[in-house]
């Protein structure tokens, strides 16, 4: 059997903690903004905007090196949660995990039968709990292969 490898270091753990925080406090913020400059824009046209619209488009400006925290640090937190070898879960470009009980990867190709590919700002979205899976997934935001190509009840890890 293969030795794994982390998605994020144990040295990190603490720095990867405190980016996941900025990036939920920096998406919340940027939802609110965008919350009430929506409300202003609709009284002003009468027209409606919809919250969901909104917090599919969360996408907060920070340093690279802080997504790449907060994404490794997410992930580590969803392989806590449902450890396993059945599906693999990528957030390129900055991991990969495998969770959930089930069938392993073929040993020719490595991948197992179920994969969900996100970019980062879906997953983070995701685990964060500013969207659902549902949401995502509607919005054509997610790439599933598999049996079990849905997460809704692993999520948000907030």
């Amino acid at each position: 059997m293969m030795e794994r490898m982390a998605v994020i270091l144990e040295k990190d753990l603490a720095r990867g903690q405190a980016a996941f925080a900025q990036w939920c406090h920096a998406a919340h913020e940027s939802l609110v903004s965008a919350e009430s400059m929506g409300s202003l824009e609709s009284a002003d046209n009468h027209g409606t905007t919809a919250a969901p619209d909104l917090a599919l488009s969360v996408s907060p400006a920070l340093p690279r090196n802080i997504w790449a925290m907060a994404v490794r640090y997410s992930l580590f937190l969803l392989e806590r949660r449902a450890p396993g070898p059945g599906v693999e879960v990528r957030v390129a470009p900055w991991g990969a995990i495998k969770i959930l009980d089930g069938p392993e990867s073929d040993p020719h190709n490595l991948t197992p039968p179920d994969v969900i590919e996100l970019d980062p700002d879906v997953w983070l979205r995701l685990a964060a709990g500013i969207t659902t899976w549902a949401q995502e997934k509607g919005a054509g935001h997610i790439t599933a292969v598999g049996e079990r190509d849905d997460l809704s009840d692993l999520l948000p890890l907030v």
